[in-house]
């Protein structure tokens, strides 16, 4: 009888016993004595519970920027680019499925992966086209399991990996040349912003031109400002030109809450921390030696009720209320304004017309009956207030500097300005945030503008803006001949990088009819503009040429005869065009069969208002065409001056009475102009002695009061809408926070003029054929290494 352990193998294959390794089981034989078989026992070992399916899906990554934003940038201060949330997006999408979001699934796989590029060595800027995202990535996912994230699994993953291959190798060499100052290569340069191609030792790279960008006012990022949480938030909504008439209170809403955000970061309006016993003796005693320490508060207006015969410091937007009287409005309520005693800070430097936003120092008198619009005699929160406030100062609120605002703290080692707090995360312009890659722009800047002493790049960084270009009078067409003429005749590579044509392109607005041509007319002074253009190849070769409408020109001229439009306002429209249009691309193909290379010469038809950036956020040119000043002096508020003893006044928005120059209530308020001036941004320019001609004297002051009137305001258009139309869902687009580089105020009342205010350099070039000078051309010239512009003028 044959064994039965099997071993001479003629059993059959079912009978067979596979013979396994001594070792596969500690415990021997159940009895060893009779030799009987070894046969292994078996451990008892619960089944694997079946891995739980994921069901990819496809997750868009505009749904997963918030949890991106608050996880990468928040909670571990980096900046992740579009490709690399592309990237997370559908490796989230792919192995957590529909539980990313109810689960928390995704915010842990965000977290981990920010954890690791932090401990890797990575950059503030998290690129998604190199392999270091996609290496932590497969590792994540080789410790995932049902769309969670094995803590554990994953460690000892990344025990038996010393890098993710952040360069060549480990080295802090490899690292410093594959992310110069911290940065993705992309993100070095700002190209991902820019949307240029990084070619390191390309010529191009070298052009300013290259560097510029024109961002038109509907194309600006929609931003709001969050009160609670103290930052921007993108507006998911999409804008409409008949939106809900809510959005009317959120326009004015949103300009209040930031200029009072402003004001409570300004200095003069935080509290001393070591204010003592001995500080509050000496404003007692001195208002002098008071002014340094004391710290301004805001009062609301609906906290006026059962105060009255007390001081107080109120922010609100000035309007004139249905009874005709002027009014003070915030949050709040609204409460009339007693303008008899009232003093403007500074003295004769500044408007004040209904739609701004100002300071108002005086004091609360209150009555037994509201005044004003209240129904049913009620008053309180949201209200007309009861009573009037006797106004002995207004004021507009304090400018804020661009560096302030954007968190610009110092400069580093190699000369790059560092970036702090504030708001240097937000991207107002689509362009790149300042923290972003601020620092890196900076270098491109010092290394294509400054790094060389050519004169080549001298010419090349000029920016050209003629203003008021009259195409229907041949007198504008000479003159533009003129100094078209004097650019081509310099070297093509000195020629200036843009040139800025602002309109009215035409006198009057032709659209309306009335005996003129209408479109067929305008169209043929564009014609006539693309002939004279067309006589300058090489203009048109190497120069970007933007065209920034008027309210004369179409389509909104067709509506409004002329008169004030809606702003903004778009573009010159196609189909009168297309003639320049093709002179520019004759001109590249030409120059393309004389050189064998390309050339990018282009008209870009913009917006009124529109922005010029370039390197990414380091300068920003806003331009804004507007007759300012003449709409101004007509709804400015009137002071009286302190000599006159004259009859008060019967106008509504105008002051009836001002006190004698000994009374105690003169003292009074000249005490407090003293006090609330302190809180007051001023022009940062030396006193220089008056110049003989009254004339220039008279500009000057003009220009610096129009100047500091807009850029306090923050916002181009301070006007009631029934003066100035605004488009509600894009009044964004006319917000001047944080304070541009340089602003070109295309005003053709005003005098041509260039001054800085707070950091920010204005200027006006005036029509391009000033009135009452006959064959004279004037313009301005900015130059984006000194950021100063200087006007110019020839004789043709």
């Amino acid at each position: 009888m044959e064994n039965s352990n099997g071993i001479n193998g003629r059993n059959a294959p079912l009978f067979r016993t596979v013979q396994k390794p001594l070792d596969s089981n500690p415990i021997p034989s159940s009895s060893p004595a009779f030799g009987t078989p070894v046969h292994p026992i078996r451990t008892y070992k619960p089944p694997e519970p079946p891995k739980p399916s994921i069901l990819p899906i496809l997750l868009p990554p505009a749904t997963l920027r918030p949890i991106a934003f608050r996880t990468f940038t928040k909670k571990h201060n980096l900046t992740l680019t579009s490709s690399a949330l592309q990237l997370i997006a559908t490796f989230i999408g792919k192995h957590c499925g529909s539980g990313w979001r109810e689960e928390g699934l995704a915010e842990k796989v965000l977290d981990e992966a920010a954890r690791q590029w932090k401990k890797f060595g990575g950059g503030v800027i998290v690129p998604g086209d190199g392999e270091e995202l996609k290496n932590i990535l497969k590792t994540i996912e080789g410790s995932m399991s049902g769309g969670r994230v094995n803590s554990n699994s994953l460690h000892s993953a990344l025990s038996r990996q010393s890098s993710f291959a952040f360069g060549a190798g480990n080295s802090e060499s490899a690292v410093s040349d594959s992310r110069p100052g911290g940065l993705g290569r992309e993100e070095s340069f700002g190209l991902s912003a820019l949307g240029v191609e990084d070619e390191e030792e390309s010529d191009e790279r070298k052009d300013p031109r290259k560097w510029l960008k024109v961002v038109g006012a509907f194309d600006q990022p929609r931003l709001t400002y969050n009160v609670i949480q103290k930052h921007f938030e993108v507006i998911g909504a999409a804008p409409s030109l008949l939106p809900d008439p809510s959005h009317k209170t959120i326009m004015f809403r949103q300009r209040y809450n930031l200029i009072h955000q402003r004001l409570l970061r300004n200095e003069s309006f935080q509290t001393s921390s070591v204010a003592t016993a001995r500080t509050s003796a000496l404003q007692r005693s001195s208002s002098t030696l008071a002014t340094p320490q004391q710290a301004y508060k805001l009062t609301p207006i609906a906290n006026l009720l059962g105060r009255s015969g007390s001081n107080h410091l109120l922010l609100g937007l000035l309007t004139i209320s249905p009874t005709g009287m002027l009014t003070l409005n915030d949050l709040t309520g609204s409460i009339t304004l007693d303008m008899q005693l009232a003093r403007p800070v500074p003295e004769d430097g500044a408007w004040f017309t209904p739609g701004m936003i100002v300071l108002v120092d005086g004091v609360y008198e209150e009555e037994g009956s509201a005044m004003g619009p209240g129904l049913d005699g009620n008053r309180g929160v949201g209200g007309t207030i009861g009573g009037k406030f006797i106004a002995y100062s207004v004021g507009g609120p304090p400018c804020e500097r661009r560096d302030v605002t954007l968190g610009v703290v110092g400069e580093g080692k190699d000369g790059s300005l560092k970036a702090g707090g504030a708001f240097g995360w937000v991207d107002f312009l689509g362009v790149g945030s300042e923290r972003a890659a601020g620092s890196a722009m900076r270098k491109t800047e010092r290394l294509v503008l400054k790094g060389t002493s050519e004169s080549s790049v001298e010419g090349r960084a000029r920016v050209v803006i003629l203003g008021e270009v009259e195409l229907d009078s041949a007198k504008t067409l000479q003159a533009l001949k003129k100094v078209l003429g004097l650019y081509a005749a310099e070297p093509a590579d000195r020629t200036p990088m843009a040139i800025v044509l602002m309109g009215n392109f035409v006198r009057y607005a032709v659209m309306t009819g009335g005996g003129s041509g209408g479109s067929i007319e305008y169209k043929e002074y564009f014609d006539s503009l693309a002939s004279a253009l067309s006589d300058y190849p090489t203009m048109l070769q190497n120069t970007t040429f933007i065209f920034v409408p008027g309210d004369n020109d179409p389509w909104p001229s067709a509506f409004s005869a002329g008169a004030a439009t809606v702003l903004p306002r778009g573009s010159v429209p196609e189909l009168f065009t297309s003639r320049i249009k093709r002179a520019f691309a004759n001109a590249n193909a030409d120059a393309e069969k004389a050189t064998g290379k390309k050339t990018a010469g282009e008209a870009i038809w913009s917006t009124n208002p529109t922005r010029l950036t370039m390197f990414g956020s380091v300068q920003e040119i806003a331009l804004f065409r507007d007759d300012m000043s003449g709409r101004l002096r007509r709804n400015g508020v009137r002071f009286r001056n302190l000599e006159e003893e004259t009859a008060p006044s019967t106008d509504t928005a105008e002051p009836n009475g001002a006190p004698d120059g000994d009374s105690p209530a003169a003292n009074a308020s000249m005490e407090i102009d003293q006090v609330v001036e302190t809180a007051e941004s001023h022009i940062p320019a030396p006193k220089v002695k008056e110049p003989a001609n009254s004339t220039i004297s008279a500009d000057l002051k003009l220009a610096r009061k129009l100047v500091k009137t807009i850029l306090d305001q923050g916002y181009l258009s301070p006007f009631p809408l029934s003066n100035r139309p605004v488009l509600w869902d894009y009044a964004g687009s006319l917000q001047l926070y944080p304070l541009p580089t340089s602003l070109v105020i295309m005003d053709p009342e005003a005098p041509p003029f260039a001054i800085t205010y707070e950091g920010c350099h204005v200027m006006n070039p005036g029509p391009l054929t000033p009135g009452g000078r006959k064959g004279v051309a004037q313009w301005m010239e900015y130059d984006a290494r000194t950021r100063k512009g200087m006007t110019r003028e020839a004789r043709f």
